[in-house]
């Protein structure tokens, strides 16, 4: 099957656009204040009138109340939601509330962490394994960080998936050929610095995608 790829994080008109440019399936703005990424409802809808169509829009959020989610809902058009260090029953809720797809991450550094997938079959639409980040940090993800992508070979998933945590041009192939992902996704790996962007980055990645 071939892969398509989300780029996550973005925050100007002008990597956006070379997401678009680059056949980015997926696009992903980030709702969550600590995130370098964080976007204001103002700025998520003048990026979200520029996404065509047949490129989906992804909120990413990390265990939001219902109002935080309502806006951003309002202002990006987001046709999913990503959920980090979300219950399944409050992933549960938010499906049922918005109607939306949702995108559970599942953080990995051991293969006991894979377990979790299986709690959020019936409450979400999608896994993202990303790495699991360090004790302390900040962030649950977007911090280029990676797991041992062995880890997934042969695994049962309870549901459709994508491949997060430390990604980028040159180890793309190697991930994709190890779990068999259909769908990546980018963040620190296309970044010049932290929360920063960079458009040639971007379609270098999208290029690798197209390649595989």
């Amino acid at each position: 099957m071939p892969v398509t790829a989300k780029i996550c994080g973005l925050s100007t008109p002008e990597t956006l656009d070379a997401a678009i440019a680059g056949s980015a399936s997926h696009v992903g703005f980030v709702f969550f204040p600590p995130s370098p990424r964080n976007l204001s409802r103002e700025r998520a809808a003048q990026l979200a009138a520029r996404v065509p169509g047949h490129v989906r829009r992804v909120g990413v959020f990390v265990d939001p109340d219902d109002a935080t989610v309502e806006s951003a809902l309002d202002a990006g058009l987001l046709d999913a939601l990503q959920l980090h260090d979300t219950a399944p029953a409050r992933a549960a809720a938010i499906k049922a509330k918005t109607g939306r797809e949702i995108w559970a991450a599942v953080a990995v550094r051991t293969a006991a962490d894979l377990a979790a997938a299986v709690t959020f079959a019936g409450a979400a639409d999608r896994i993202l394994y990303d790495a699991k980040t360090p004790p302390g940090a900040a962030l649950p993800g977007g911090m280029g960080v990676r797991f041992d992508w062995t880890l997934l070979e042969g695994f049962r998933h309870p549901l459709p998936w994508a491949l997060s945590g430390g990604l980028d041009p040159v180890n793309l192939r190697e991930a994709v050929t190890r779990t068999g992902a259909t769908l990546v996704d980018v963040s620190s790996g296309v970044e010049i610095s932290p929360g920063i962007k960079d458009a040639g980055k971007i379609a270098a990645f999208l290029a690798a995608v197209a390649s595989l």
